[in-house]
């Protein structure tokens, strides 16, 4: 991703308009992430995947199935407190 600050951005706002036509433009201010400019159709898409979600009553049994078999790593038992 492509990566300006706030003020480079004001200088070069077509220069980096063609840019996130291409892929995102990350624009920081006071050297934090403040915005993100993206192409209407990549937020299109960014917006429809997250509305994309599943109930877990409406999953298959071949996929309950596999997440009643799996298992966690052990490297993250710890992460077993946090639903406690």
């Amino acid at each position: 991703m492509v990566k300006t600050t706030a003020l480079e951005f004001q200088r070069k706002f077509g220069e980096f308009q063609h840019q996130a036509q291409r892929e995102p433009v990350e624009i920081t201010r006071h050297g934090r992430r403040e915005f993100v400019l993206m192409s209407a159709e990549q937020y299109d898409w960014l917006t429809a995947a997250a509305k994309h979600t599943h109930r877990t009553t409406d999953a298959t049994s071949v996929v309950i199935d596999a997440v009643e078999r799996a298992e966690m790593d052990v490297e993250h038992t710890a992460l077993d407190e946090l639903l406690k």
